[in-house]
């Protein structure tokens, strides 16, 4: 079961549908698309001399070629890595090189930078745009090439309490079942008519494109390439069936805008990778109607763990109505979730436990790493790290993000990835990175910083340091210097003791 079939359908069924647009301009339609692809995966497989089961990365800004370079690797029988393009080089260099990546499909803005790099297994780059890129267009159209449902399809990767990102291996069964899941759980309503890419599509935007596709959608791609409040009220108002994916902080944004812009043809915002407050849902739902959708999903079981419908969202006389917005909602329908002790004993309607999850989203491993494989997915079930709590109604709410997970503008941070960079300054001794809460972006990084005795660096260095290994979006937001961090009797920081020093700091 090859993913791309959905593709090869539309094609076929609704060649003159609009497939892709940038802001209101038609730029494909299905049938040239679907053509497309069948040519690009052509020149990777003869013209590159590309194996059944070889990776291609994709390190691109949101762009029409996005969706061609994605499907046409599936198409060709390969796996797709698609790379956040907002990283730091030594961070594109880690996951060309674990990967093992034998082509890069780049923008033009990456492709000097990439192809600065040494990478003993990258073999080609192709830069988006170029007379090589669109020479594909050329080739003769390769038949779509069988895939077993088991074989991997997308290798995300996830950032993991090492600092060092973990490969997902989600295969073409993961993906499907995710799709599915889309139209059961989380945007219900028929029809779907276009999706705005306004969130990356290396990540959730992307993911959720296969379920459009699937229906012969718009894909809308904002002229910004990313999100733009001004932009994406005028996409609202000029395509149909509107929905995106969103993370808190960009409704956040929406809901500051001033109140005078027709939004009937929204359909849905979908919601995730974040907390939401009460507050914003609730204004959300008094600007937009019940359009809101909230899903609650990892790297590791893409985008499917639970789901708040826009259904739920909108029952304003239920008892229990704000500790619903407060949750998560309910497992969606490919999977069984649970809350387990220590032990792994599943536990009961109101008692606090890790969330576990299996089915048929679930990842197949970690790319080259057994250990982490081993250690995240037990008897059958993963294990999400996040901690949280059923009520009877098998509403979700989470209660805490284990291993001081950073949430900001919807982007995941690890604090040790940062700190280990800040470590390297030789003034630094030690060093606790936390997330402040921050109207704006969800949460902001902050460093807690000891340095050494008549040599604190100056916040510009320190800046300057976290640039050269790190991506910009990662760098703390403000440096607090101490004589010393809050631990327990083994020389742990304590980060929920400085936590509440930083809120009396505010």
């Amino acid at each position: 079961m090859n993913i791309a079939i959905h593709l090869q359908r539309a094609g076929r069924a609704f060649p003159q549908s609009v497939a892709i647009a940038v802001g209101t301009r038609s730029i494909v339609d299905y049938g040239t698309l679907c053509g497309r692809v069948g040519k690009i995966a052509h020149a990777l497989r003869n013209r590159y001399n590309l194996s059944e089961g070889d990776f291609v990365a994709i390190a691109a800004d949101n762009c029409p070629e996005y969706l061609e370079a994605l499907y046409a690797c599936w198409w060709a029988g390969l796996v797709a890595v698609p790379i956040n393009a907002k990283l730091h080089s030594k961070e594109f260099e880690y996951i060309l090189s674990h990967s093992g990546a034998k082509l890069c499909v780049v923008s033009s803005r990456l492709s000097a930078g990439i192809g600065g790099l040494e990478l003993d297994s990258l073999e080609k780059i192709i830069e988006i745009g170029s007379a090589e890129y669109t020479g594909m267009y050329a080739s003769p159209e390769l038949e779509l090439v069988h895939r077993d449902a088991n074989d991997a399809a997308w290798l995300f990767y996830t950032s993991g309490t090492t600092g060092r990102p973990k490969g997902a291996v989600l295969t073409h069964r993961n993906l499907l079942a995710m799709s599915f899941c889309y139209f059961a759980d989380v945007d219900q309503e028929s029809p779907w008519r276009t999706i705005v890419h306004a969130a990356p599509l290396s990540h959730g935007s992307g993911l959720y494109a296969l379920a459009h596709v699937m229906k012969a959608s718009c894909h809308a791609i904002p002229e910004s390439g990313g999100f733009d409040v001004e932009e994406i009220y005028s996409l609202i108002r000029d395509h149909h069936n509107v929905v995106f994916f969103a993370a808190p902080t960009m409704v956040s944004r929406l809901l500051k805008h001033p109140n005078d812009v027709d939004t009937s043809n929204l359909k849905a915002i979908i919601y995730g990778g974040g907390p939401m407050y009460l507050e914003d849902c609730l204004a959300g739902l008094t600007r937009f109607g019940p359009k809101m959708a909230q899903l609650y999903g990892q790297g590791e079981t893409p985008m499917t763990i639970t789901a708040l419908s826009s259904l739920a969202h909108s029952e304003n006389n239920h008892p229990d109505r704000y500790n619903r917005l407060s949750s998560v909602g309910i497992a969606q329908s490919a999977v069984d979730v649970r809350v387990v002790d220590e032990c792994g004993n599943f536990l009961l309607a109101g008692e606090v436990g890790e969330v576990v999850v299996r089915g048929a989203t679930v990842m197949h491993e970690y790319w080259k790493n057994p250990e982490a494989t081993k250690d995240t997915i037990r008897d059958g079930w993963l294990h999400t790290g996040d901690f949280g709590v059923f009520d009877k109604g098998g509403y979700l709410t989470l209660k805490d993000r284990a291993k001081d997970l950073i949430i900001s503008g919807g982007t995941n941070i690890y604090p040790r990835e940062v700190e280990e960079v800040l470590l390297k300054h030789d003034a630094v001794i030690e060093a606790s990175v936390i997330g402040r809460a921050d109207d704006d972006w969800g949460e902001i990084v902050i460093a807690y910083v000891v340095s050494r005795s008549g040599a604190r660096p100056e916040p510009a260095e320190l800046d300057a340091l976290c640039l050269s290994e790190i991506a910009r979006f990662k760098r703390p937001k403000h440096y607090v210097f101490v004589e010393e961090l809050p631990k327990n009797n083994y020389g742990k920081v304590l980060k929920s003791d400085l936590r509440e020093i930083d809120k009396l700091k505010k």
